[in-house]
């Protein structure tokens, strides 16, 4: 995340009740919108376990 509470977090590391916010509030514009979008139906059909075993493979941001 590149700025707020969670600067620096993954997208993927955001709380639930934050990205749900997000969803509620309105995405933001461009890249970073689109990204919270794809976290948030990755969470809401709990999909993130697919990213996490990706996150283990590649540490560091690509």
């Amino acid at each position: 995340m590149p700025f707020g509470k969670y600067e620096g977090y993954y997208l993927i590391d955001l709380p639930e009740y934050y990205v749900v916010w997000y969803n509620q509030k309105g995405f933001p514009k461009g890249q970073l919108g689109e990204q919270l979008q794809l976290v948030y139906e990755l969470k809401l059909n709990g999909l993130e376990p697919l990213v996490r075993n990706i996150k283990k493979q590649y540490p560091k941001p690509i």
